[in-house]
């Protein structure tokens, strides 16, 4: 069976996006394409249809990543088919679990960076739509360093929900 991991952010146009990038090439670099699938949204729909923010793509390229996307926005029928939902910050982290249809569904959302060790009390990646390219750039280091954490918890899952 597959592990479903779907990142979220505000509009889908540039964290969310990032991490999904970033997350998906871990998955093929650890050989898991065929156990885990992964995927992103926003908890809005104004960039429904849009194409990735232009700065995020010339980040994620610049770095070796993918960059092509449609945002979409996040629902909550799809808690059902997913095993982890990842919010970029706390503010997404609140909206998502108010969406959730039950606690167990609730329970499926996380913080991105509490699986990065070093990031301390202050979880949420910022949003850098609203500045320069220095925050499109600090956005993928921090998803870059919680990365790897969440693919060891993933490989965990993922391994262990092959043999259910």
């Amino acid at each position: 069976m597959t592990y479903r991991v779907c990142f979220v952010c505000t509009g889908n146009i540039c964290r969310s996006l990032m991490a999904e990038s970033v997350f998906r090439a871990r998955v093929a670099e650890a050989g898991l394409e065929d156990l885990v699938a992964v995927d992103s949204a926003g908890t809005g729909g104004w960039h429904q249809g849009d194409p990735a923010d232009p700065r995020t793509v010339a980040v994620l390229e610049e770095h070796g990543y993918d960059g092509d996307h449609i945002a979409r926005q996040f629902q909550a029928s799809w808690f059902a088919d997913l095993d982890l939902v990842i919010a970029l910050d706390s503010g997404h982290l609140k909206v998502l679990r108010g969406l959730a249809p039950s606690e167990r569904d609730a329970a499926k959302v996380r913080l991105l960076r509490a699986y990065d060790p070093a990031a301390g009390d202050d979880l949420d990646v910022p949003d850098p739509y609203y500045g320069g390219m220095e925050g499109f750039e600090e956005c993928l280091e921090m998803v870059e360093a919680a990365s790897e954490g969440l693919l060891a918890a993933v490989r965990e899952h993922a391994e262990g929900k092959r043999y259910e």
